[in-house]
């Protein structure tokens, strides 16, 4: 990544007044072309408003929108008091389609993946673990609790709980630069057959700002999930929280011919039909 002082070259593009495309969305065209071209490097200061707006001959109210929308579409950051910044590439995962880790995703991305481990350890199972492990409560987990960095920056805070009595080992392993799931598979023999996942928007509180270096109130995107055997034993449940800036999941979408019927059927009854239904996401 680029240094976040470093001064952005100036864009040598124009906009089109005879146009009936607006100018702030041809301006926006114009900056996104030069990030995207990689003209400008992740980290880079982007011109100032005052320097836009002689550039391109626009106005400033204009300059603002544009860079308004390309920080609501995640390309650049705007900080009060430095400037814009050209924002680092949201890290794409494909974990709420397929029964993959953090390790896996970032190995694909070409991230070296580094934990930090803040906790691991046996611990009790309270409630909510309990009925996601299918345990009593007060059963014996394993609970871990890692602090997941893509390069040198902390991007998911996860906790995780496993039965102690599948894995007893773990309380040992090393899982700095090791796979939860490859360490399951091969010391303890466990293998991972498919899984349930749910995704949400949070805000971050005062330690998940802190550890994922962002600020208090950012937005964070959580996932919960629970791992099954293929014995259908349920072996892990965990919940991390993403960095919303950097994170971003990749869902395949299937309709299935049950509820193409069932939407001809409802037309052909002239009812309505209710919101959400359909087959929306497959998991692997």
């Amino acid at each position: 990544m680029a240094d976040a002082g470093k001064r952005s070259s100036n864009p040598r593009l124009s906009v089109d007044r005879s146009s009936p495309v607006p100018l702030h969305v041809q301006l926006k065209q114009a900056l996104k072309d030069h990030i995207q071209g990689g003209k400008w490097k992740d980290g880079d200061l982007v011109p100032g408003e005052p320097e836009l707006c002689r550039t391109f001959g626009v106005s400033r109210t204009t300059v603002r929108q544009a860079l308004t929308e390309l920080a609501r579409e995640g390309l650049v950051v705007r900080e009060r008091g430095r400037g814009t910044f050209v924002a680092p590439p949201k890290l794409t995962g494909s974990a709420v389609q397929r029964l993959s880790g953090f390790y896996e995703d970032m190995i694909a991305l070409g991230y070296p993946p580094v934990s930090q481990v803040l906790k691991q350890q046996v611990a009790a199972a309270g409630d909510q673990v309990a009925v996601r492990l299918e345990l009593k409560p007060g059963a014996q987990v394993i609970e871990i609790e890692r602090l997941r960095f893509a390069g040198e920056e902390p991007v998911v805070l996860t906790t995780t709980y496993l039965p102690y009595k599948q894995c007893p080992g773990l309380t040992e392993a090393d899982l700095t630069r090791r796979s939860l799931y490859e360490f399951l598979e091969a010391e303890c023999g466990l293998t991972l057959a498919r899984g349930w996942r749910t995704i949400e928007a949070v805000a971050a509180d005062a330690r998940q700002a802190r550890l994922l270096r962002t600020r208090k109130g950012a937005p964070l995107i959580l996932l919960q999930s629970v791992s099954y055997l293929e014995d259908g034993r349920p072996i892990e449940y965990y919940f991390a929280y993403h960095r919303g800036d950097r994170s971003r999941f990749e869902v395949e979408l299937l309709r299935s011919r049950e509820a193409g019927k069932a939407v001809q059927n409802r037309s052909a009854a002239s009812k309505p039909l209710p919101s959400g239904s359909g087959e929306l996401i497959r998991m692997d």
